[in-house]
């Protein structure tokens, strides 16, 4: 029997990503993207720029995670349960601006639907639940790949809802045969230079410098935290290549920049290239997050901001698991450095194209979510896709 894949958070940024690598990693596979009723055009429209013989094999289910059986007819949910092997979970709600309630059904109760989903399945091989480093809440210090209840405290909603949503999936491991994915903040694509979802430290601090904006502003502490950013590619390339590894399953993988650099180097890069003056060091991350919270900057920057007093945590992702089990492979985080310019350049022409006109203001997605937020629901909206 063919391999049958089925994904969800499509047609989310790293939903569409991951479903372009398997696509063409398995050629004779049928693949099954569950997508919300009213991003069904958009699904479309993304599949029509597909070779046909890979949308061919491609079926998109209308439904939602939220819902029991996953929105799905009786008869859809069965045939999908009978045939699926690999199950892709990176639907989540990640949008700072959601409520408890929201966050609960998606990332918890979600969550919990598509483990049942696995449970029914036969024939399953693998699932891979997308989390975030972001479960670890206020912890400091060295963070392992095997840790998740370590008496953390949450910043926010959001990072509560992953955590618990992570802790159901954790312990569905010992019937099921899942790994967990937490990727760090995920930015643009290393190869193209596209960016990833709008909002977070990273694309704070390229508007700072790339936009129209002439005051300098400061940055949180000295600027020596480390700035743990990872691109989309390896992203989604690791969790295919350990998605397919035997021996992944019953593990958790941090997805990081094993030696990410610190937060000033990345600033002073930035604007060196762009010939702006190196902000100063600010104060503590509260009051640089208060400082932008401004409506004029607000405005500006977008309410990806509102996560700026996250930045000066000093947390150190362990990601023992990942480096033994890509060894083998090809696969591995490019250092930040290595295509900074590029991202950094893509900006540019695209800030150089269009003038910055204000926009209204819109739900943006947490800055370490997968994705991505990493859920079925597109940004601008009342919930996130990764």
């Amino acid at each position: 029997m063919a391999n049958v894949h089925f994904l969800t958070g499509f047609p989310g940024f790293l939903g569409r990503q991951l479903l372009l690598r398997l696509v063409e990693r398995d050629r004779k596979a049928r693949i099954w993207v569950l997508v919300q009723p009213r991003f069904v055009k958009a699904a479309k429209r993304e599949l029509a720029t597909y070779p046909q013989a890979a949308a061919s094999r491609i079926r998109v289910l209308i439904g939602d995670v939220v819902d029991m059986h996953l929105g799905l007819a009786g008869d859809e949910y069965r045939r999908l349960a009978g045939e699926v092997k690999r199950i892709y979970h990176l639907a989540a709600l990640s949008s700072l601006t959601s409520d408890r309630r929201q966050l609960e059904q998606t990332n918890v109760q979600g969550t919990a639907h598509v483990l049942e989903l696995a449970r029914d399945a036969p024939h399953l091989v693998r699932l891979g639940h997308v989390s975030t480093v972001q479960v670890a809440g206020d912890r400091r210090g060295v963070i392992e790949e095997d840790e998740l209840e370590e008496g953390q405290r949450f910043r926010n909603a959001y990072e509560e809802s992953k955590f618990r949503g992570e802790l159901l999936a954790r312990r569905a491991m010992e019937e099921l045969p899942i790994s967990v994915f937490r990727p760090s903040t995920v930015i643009g694509d290393s190869r193209t230079g596209s960016p990833g979802p709008k909002g977070g430290p990273y694309n704070l601090t390229l508007q700072l410098v790339t936009s129209a904006l002439r005051s300098t502003l400061s940055f949180p502490g000295d600027g020596s935290f480390p700035l743990n950013v990872v691109p989309s590619d390896f992203v989604v390339d690791a969790i295919l290549e350990l998605s397919h590894k035997p021996e992944a399953a019953g593990k958790t993988f941090h997805l990081v920049d094993p030696n990410p650099m610190a937060a000033r180097k990345v600033y002073e890069r930035i604007a060196g290239r762009a010939g702006r003056r190196m902000p100063k060091p600010g104060p503590a991350a509260m009051a640089s997050a208060a400082l932008l919270r401004l409506p004029v900057l607000d405005r500006l920057l977008g309410r990806g901001s509102r996560s700026y007093d996250h930045l000066e945590q000093l947390a150190i992702y362990g990601c023992r698991n990942t480096l033994e089990l890509l060894d083998d492979s090809r696969i591995r985080c490019p250092p930040l450095h290595s295509y900074l310019d590029r991202l950094v350049g893509y900006v540019e022409e695209k800030v150089a194209e269009q003038a910055l006109i204000p926009r209204p203001e819109a739900p943006i997605d947490d800055p370490l979510a997968p994705l991505e937020p990493v859920g079925e629901h597109l940004s601008g909206a009342d919930h996130a896709l990764l």
